[in-house]
């Protein structure tokens, strides 16, 4: 069997941002494949008891240190950023599109919403400027919207999230490999390791 890491994720979440790239990179070391499962994050601090922004219930000094943290992260990994006009996002809609697409081109109509909302400050929660991405990438845009209405859709998401949620997630992104999970896009070092075979004494 091929190895694979799954790749837990929603656009809204920087630190999923930060992680999108860096785990395709980390797999390919490591002989592997990822496998991009969306998710609402919502959905899931919902079913956690969280608050929908937890960064926004920190104190006014760890606030300011993740912010510079993201920042630092970003330049590190190359990745371009500016803080959105919107956030937190609404991303049910992306979200609901992405789920409606098959592997290699999900992953990359997903890159492309990343850094258009964490880049290029585009509200793709908004149907127009979601309609107008997707046109730009040579998708049926008129009809992967219209999928975000089906109830079978709306479900695969729901059921995404609750999987991610019984499997022990608690946030965006989540890696699995095998039986293991690690959380945080500062933690792929960890999923390299259990790539090659690693088993941590304490789970």
């Amino acid at each position: 069997m091929a190895k694979q890491v799954e790749f837990f994720y929603d656009v809204s979440s920087p630190y999923a941002y930060l992680a999108h790239e860096e785990v395709v990179r980390v797999a390919a070391a490591h002989g592997a494949q990822v496998l991009w499962r969306p998710l609402l994050l919502g959905g899931l601090f919902k079913a956690l008891a969280s608050s929908i922004v937890p960064f926004n219930d920190a104190s006014p000094n760890k606030r300011e240190l993740f912010r510079k943290d993201i920042y630092r992260w970003a330049e590190v990994r190359n990745l371009p950023l500016q803080w959105p006009s919107v956030f937190p996002m609404n991303t049910v809609r992306p979200m609901r599109v992405l789920a409606q697409l098959p592997g290699e081109l999900q992953s990359r109509v997903a890159s492309h919403l990343f850094r258009q909302y964490w880049a290029a400050d585009q509200d793709i929660g908004d149907a127009r400027v979601l309609q107008a991405i997707l046109t730009s990438l040579g998708l049926d845009a008129e009809a992967l919207l219209a999928g975000t209405e089906l109830p079978e859709i709306k479900q695969a998401l729901i059921s995404s999230t609750q999987e991610a949620f019984v499997r022990g997630a608690c946030g965006a992104p989540t890696f699995f490999v095998g039986p293991h999970i690690v959380w945080g896009q500062d933690r792929l070092e960890f999923v390299g390791r259990m790539l090659d075979g690693w088993h941590p004494s304490h789970g």
